[in-house]
């Protein structure tokens, strides 16, 4: 571990950066950019027409959307000049020859969305409604770079330049729900020597997070026989797993108008929630609104299912399993993203940051209460330490509240790239195109397909410093985004196939 730490604090010295950009590769990118503006959003436009969500109900070979969205790629590939070859869950759209090759990793699938949360039909894009953006699911995760790689490739081809490396862009079609596809492709099929990935961050991302999940599970219980006051009924919010909650509900029963006052009082105190009280004789609904985010981006959001939990805080709930939950919530997650409260678990990591830990569903199943909470985890402790730490934590809880609750884990690894030969002209060509000059690795929360591909590290499309959008239930790329990358893909592709 010493020697990989040593060698990664290597990489981030200053010498990663590379001599000027070729005219080759600067000329070839003014061209895609005064070429493709409108091609390129066009294609984005269709692409985002598919809704390409996995669908448990319908396997993927017969799935007419995923079908329709690798029929467009193929007719693309085809009217651009490129080879296309269908692989199942993976297509190749590939240009040149060599034996030795460069790759773009990407994927055509998207995650859910709440359409009613949409000024637009997220699969439409929308260029109108909000001036200097386009709004739809997979402008930003991962339709706009596919779009975007693909122009680029056009606009080398165009210049005929002489390519001594072939460039292929692989198109993944279940990257949000299921990699074993891709591990099984990847098993019997070569891939390129040099991978970038258009997954997730600039400058470049040499480290990501492990991926967890804590599900905790509360058998369904209901003994409110001796408990004086207000009942908790119910307790729910989120979407999918993957994504911070903006949406959370509570039901009270025997509620009273200071109760509701009470939890008025706290709640205000909360930044970027709203919250919504309805009554029906004694009983008092509580809708909660945050704001959506990436679940390894906990910071972009606010958790509604977190900050409802805090707003109840005012009195010690019992009798119900809802009631078990709010004591959880409150007293092992509270409103912080680091699980400082989880017994011993929280820590962090010099270059790779903090554990974060970000309740994402919680739901009634056939078993009980069910809430899913959403792990990013830096390097410095083993799976099994952590997973440790998490149970004795869970168990002096479950004790002490006497909740008989039941608690699953995952705990995934994370993944460092150490000597990717390309991080060098990456680094280049985006400080040529951004002017901003010390730029250097960066450590990201999410996981990527670069795990999976010999010397890979992402490069964009999200912006240092910005929102990133994938995954809310308000995904969309600006109007100027799109053309910066273009340029950088294109130069980004001739450095490193010429």
């Amino acid at each position: 571990m010493l020697k990989k730490i040593a060698l990664l604090g290597l990489l981030l010295q200053a010498p990663l950066h590379a001599a000027p950009l070729s005219d080759a590769a600067t000329s070839t990118a003014r061209h895609a950019r005064s070429t493709y503006e409108k091609p390129m959003i066009k294609s984005l436009a269709t692409m985002v027409g598919f809704n390409t969500v996995a669908d448990k109900k319908i396997a993927f070979e017969n799935n007419p959307e995923h079908a329709g969205f690798k029929k467009f790629l193929r007719q693309e590939a085809e009217r651009l000049g490129f080879d296309f070859k269908d692989h199942g869950y993976v297509v190749v759209i590939g240009m040149g020859q060599g034996k030795e090759r460069v790759g773009v990793i990407t994927h055509g699938d998207v995650q859910p969305v709440d359409p009613a949360k949409w000024k637009q039909s997220p699969f439409k894009l929308d260029s109108t409604s909000e001036p200097g953006r386009l709004v739809g699911r997979g402008t930003e995760d991962d339709k706009g770079p596919i779009a975007t790689a693909l122009y680029a490739m056009k606009a080398i081809k165009d210049r005929k330049l002489a390519l001594s490396k072939r460039i292929e862009l692989y198109v993944y079609m279940a990257e949000e729900s299921d990699w074993a596809p891709l591990e099984a492709f990847l098993k019997n099929h070569e891939p390129p020597q040099v991978n970038i990935t258009l997954d997730a961050e600039y400058p470049v991302v040499t480290a990501e997070k492990g991926y967890g999940s804590l599900t905790v599970k509360l058998p369904h219980w209901v003994q409110v026989e001796n408990v004086a006051g207000p009942v908790l009924a119910s307790f729910a919010g989120g979407f999918f797993g993957s994504q911070i909650p903006e949406d959370a509900s509570a039901v009270i029963d025997q509620a009273t108008p200071e109760l509701e006052a009470q939890i008025r009082a706290r709640a205000v105190a909360q930044k970027g929630m709203r919250y919504q009280y309805d009554w029906q004789g004694s009983t008092l609904k509580i809708k909660a609104l945050g704001v959506s985010a990436h679940s390894s981006k906990p910071e972009d959001g606010v958790n509604a299912i977190s900050m409802l939990a805090d707003a109840l805080n005012v009195r010690p709930w019992q009798g119900t399993s809802a009631a078990n939950m709010v004591s959880f919530l409150n007293e092992m997650i509270g409103t912080g993203i680091h699980g400082e409260k989880f017994g011993k678990a929280a820590y962090r990591d010099s270059f790779m940051g903090p554990m974060t830990v970000a309740p994402t569903v919680l739901k009634q199943s056939n078993e009980g209460l069910e809430l899913n909470i959403n792990l990013r985890r830096p390097r410095g402790k083993t799976a099994d330490e952590l997973k440790a730490e998490f149970q004795q934590a869970f168990d002096g809880w479950n004790a002490a509240r006497g909740a008989k609750a039941g608690i699953n884990m995952y705990v995934g690894d994370p993944w460092i790239q150490e000597k990717a030969p390309q991080i060098p002209t990456l680094l280049n060509v985006f400080a040529h195109y951004t002017g901003i000059k010390d730029a250097q690795p960066v450590s990201i929360g999410g996981g990527t397909n670069s795990r999976l591909f010999p010397n890979a590290v992402s490069f964009g499309p999200g912006m240092p410093g910005q929102v990133y959008t994938g995954h809310s239930e308000h995904e969309f790329i600006t109007h100027k985004q799109p053309m910066l990358n273009l340029e950088m893909y294109t130069a980004v592709l001739v450095e490193l196939a010429r």
